[in-house]
């Protein structure tokens, strides 16, 4: 993608190439991009919107997009909005380069749909709802969502207090080997 020059400085570069599991080239394409959704906003800001982070492909049809953004966002509004910083971030755990334990972290985020460290049954409902999609013909009966949960938690829960903590969670994501490939964002 494109032979624009950077405005980075080699420094700051060099810093954030340290931070994330990025490539230079990467960090310059996601600088770019991240410039042109700045370009959106209503006069200069630091932060582009969660709205317009939206906007963009590799966000667009995927079903936990808004909770992606919440758990990136650093800002104190709580409104999904993301810094430069914070865009790095995001696309560092989603990279190909990412461990899995950055991966199953960041994962266990953003299906922790009330934050509290914990996956409940409620976490766990609008996670298959997420998934499966929340339309009238998609929508699994109360009977088949109880089972679903019940198995999700006989299979995960291994302290059996009827929440799957991060450990649980890593531990589970270790026996499958597609998580890691599944779990990306490639600008």
């Amino acid at each position: 993608m494109g032979g624009t020059a950077s405005n980075l400085p080699k420094e700051l570069l060099s810093e954030y190439q340290e931070l994330t599991f990025l490539t230079k080239q990467e960090i310059n394409e996601a600088h770019k991009k991240f410039c042109q959704l700045q370009a959106r906003e209503n006069g200069p800001n630091e932060r582009v919107s969660m709205q317009n982070i939206l906007t963009l492909p590799e966000l667009k049809s995927n079903p936990f997009r808004e909770r992606v953004c919440h758990v990136f966002s650093t800002s104190d509004r709580k409104d999904g909005s993301l810094s430069f910083e914070d865009f790095l971030d995001l696309l560092s755990a989603f990279s190909d380069s990412a461990t899995l334990e950055i991966k199953s972290h960041y994962a266990f985020r953003i299906f922790d749909f009330d934050d509290d460290g914990t996956l409940d049954s409620e976490d766990l409902k609008k996670l298959v709802n997420c998934l499966t999609g929340e339309t009238d013909d998609a929508r699994l009966t109360l009977e088949e969502m109880r089972q679903l949960i019940g198995n999700i938690l006989e299979e995960s829960d291994i302290d059996k207090d009827g929440t799957v903590n991060l450990s649980e969670f890593q531990h589970v994501i270790s026996r499958s080997p597609d998580f890691v490939s599944s779990f990306k964002i490639v600008l």
